[in-house]
């Protein structure tokens, strides 16, 4: 690696690293990535859709002599803004193409489609089935009364004019750069892996774009696949909650760490953090990690809880007291999905009656 300026790193063969902010976010910023192609520059992920964000990736890129209205192609690995954020915008200014997983293309065509006010409806009524108590609530029921109903990111993202195919080699003169569908962070995540030779002979498979998948010292959220459109979410009965259980995010992310590790990439290529190897340790961590929280939560619902209180006392980053309100969110969303996987592997019920549902060890 060799850095360019403080915000550009060359990786060799062809492959830069652009540091593009996230505003107000703990992560810092997004490592946008760079591919040269026979037909000209392809941007993996663009960044947040924020005024400094696209001042500096469009500096970075002419820190390599390269202007927006070069790029030929945005291959996005998955829909969160910060990821996606940008690419409309750089579209507009280049004619490139965007590309994207079908499930997550279909996430945003959800949203962009959906009338005002209809995710701050479906996240109160989760919230409410999910057992939070009414000081959480009654922000969102504001919010939704005062008509403060599109300030969520995402809501005007670009809709992807290519689908990434996962298996397929894509399109790019020049380069053998092959999708692998990851879903678990999202539906639709895909990792990108570059099947070259690595520039500095390191042993190993090649590069690989992981996204969110795989990052060197963060554990990516993993959360459900909603549809707001799925009265099954939000019913409190619980034969509708095992139902909209047939989603097993975790077990998804699980079963796409496994491949990845067998693909064991000479250099992973994270959206976040920093460029790191052994991909297989990694893995093994985040495997790791993932099986002593079922095993934690299941020891938890010896006495059973809402989805609620199972984050309440779940380890997080921080003591529950301290984490921000739309971050505990997040939480019951991330608690819900783990306990998604015990229900699906028969280690985990609805307590018959109990509303809000709670649930128990079996």
């Amino acid at each position: 690696m060799t850095q360019v300026t403080d915000q550009v790193t060359a990786h060799g063969g062809g492959v830069w690293s652009l540091k593009v902010p996230i505003p107000d976010n703990p992560l810092g910023h997004t490592l946008v990535h760079l591919l040269d192609t026979d037909e000209g520059p392809v941007l993996i992920d663009t960044g947040w859709d924020d005024p400094t964000s696209w001042d500096t990736l469009v500096a970075g890129l002419a820190a390599l002599d390269v202007a927006v209205a070069d790029i030929h192609g945005v291959l996005v690995t998955h829909h969160h803004p910060d990821h996606h954020g940008l690419s409309g915008q750089v579209r507009d200014v280049s004619g490139a193409w965007i590309a994207m997983h079908a499930a997550d293309t279909d996430v945003v065509r959800r949203t962009r489609s959906a009338k005002p006010g209809t995710w701050l409806d479906f996240i109160t009524a989760k919230l409410t089935t999910a057992g939070a108590p009414e000081e959480h609530l009654a922000p969102l029921r504001a919010a939704r009364e005062s008509g403060r109903t599109r300030t969520l990111p995402g809501l005007s993202a670009a809709l992807p004019d290519r689908e990434i195919v996962p298996g397929d080699l894509l399109p790019l003169a020049g380069r053998r750069l092959r999708a692998i569908w990851t879903p678990g962070h999202t539906p639709g995540h895909v990792c990108l892996h570059l099947d070259e030779a690595h520039p500095a002979n390191l042993p190993g498979n090649g590069r690989l774009f992981s996204g969110d998948h795989l990052l060197p010292g963060i554990t990516p959220h993993i959360g459900l696949y909603e549809d707001p459109d799925d009265a099954t979410v939000t019913d409190p009965s619980p034969s509708s909650r095992l139902r909209s259980s047939r989603g097993d995010p975790i077990g998804d992310y699980l079963d796409s760490l496994e491949r990845v590790g067998r693909l064991a990439p000479a250099e992973v290529l994270p959206a976040h953090q920093h460029a790191f190897t052994d991909a297989p340790a990694r893995v093994a961590e985040l495997l790791a990690h993932h099986e002593d929280r079922l095993t934690g939560l299941r020891t938890l619902l010896a006495t059973p809880l809402t989805p609620w209180q199972i984050a309440e006392r779940m380890e997080w980053n921080r003591p529950w007291e301290q984490i921000p309100y739309g971050s505990r969110n997040i939480a019951v969303s991330e608690a819900e999905a783990h306990l998604r996987r015990l229900v699906k592997l028969g280690l985990a019920e609805p307590v018959p009656g109990s509303d809000p549902v709670t649930y128990q060890a079996v």
